[in-house]
């Protein structure tokens, strides 16, 4: 049976992966309605990079929330 601290652990861990695949993702769009053209390799590090930021931002963000959600 998993702990509490393990099931806000894995809900965290979903939250803030979703934001940061959203974001992502909403930097691939940007990219395609500008109506600039950008390489591939431009498109797919933007991508890593904006992914990369994200989890660094809402990492100590989301945990300490959903723990205190979960934890009471």
């Amino acid at each position: 049976m998993p702990t509490l601290e393990g099931r806000a652990g894995r809900q965290s861990i979903l939250i803030y992966t979703g934001i940061s695949v959203s974001m992502s993702l909403l930097f691939l769009a940007a990219t395609f309605l500008t109506g600039r053209s950008y390489t591939p390799v431009a498109r797919v590090g933007g991508m890593v990079w904006v992914f990369i930021l994200s989890m660094i931002i809402t990492m100590p963000i989301v945990i300490p929330k959903i723990r205190k959600k979960v934890l009471g």
